[in-house]
C-alpha cells in the first residue's frame, strides 16, 4: 500500500463519497487509488469551483467535502473556496 492508497482508505473510513477537483501530474497517484475505490472523483473546470462544490456539499450533508488540485497556482486557486468554508464552519478537506 502506498501513501495515496492509504489516503483514499482514510477518506473511505470517514464516509467520503465525492472528491471534487482537477487531475494533474502531481495528484496522479491519488487519482489511480480512487479508481479502485467507491469514492467518485468529479472533475471541475477550475480549482475554485472544486473548492466551492466541496464547501456546499459539506454544508448540505454535514459530511466532509473534499477538494483536490495540483501544486502551485492550482493550490492557490482553491484558497477562496477554502477560506469561505473556514469562515462558515463547513466541513472541508
Amino acid at each position: 500500500m502506498n501513501t495515496a492508497e492509504l489516503l483514499v482508505k482514510c477518506l473511505e473510513n470517514e464516509g467520503v463519497k465525492y472528491v471534487f477537483g482537477l487531475p494533474g501530474e502531481e495528484n496522479l497517484n491519488i487519482l489511480e487509488a480512487l479508481k479502485n475505490s467507491p469514492i467518485q472523483f468529479i472533475t471541475t473546470r477550475h480549482e475554485q469551483g472544486a473548492a466551492f462544490m466541496a464547501d456546499v456539499y459539506g454544508r448540505l450533508t454535514g459530511k466532509a467535502g473534499v477538494c483536490l488540485s495540483t501544486l502551485g497556482p492550482g493550490a492557490t486557486n482553491l484558497m477562496t473556496g477554502v477560506a469561505d468554508a473556514n469562515l462558515d464552519g463547513a466541513p472541508l478537506v
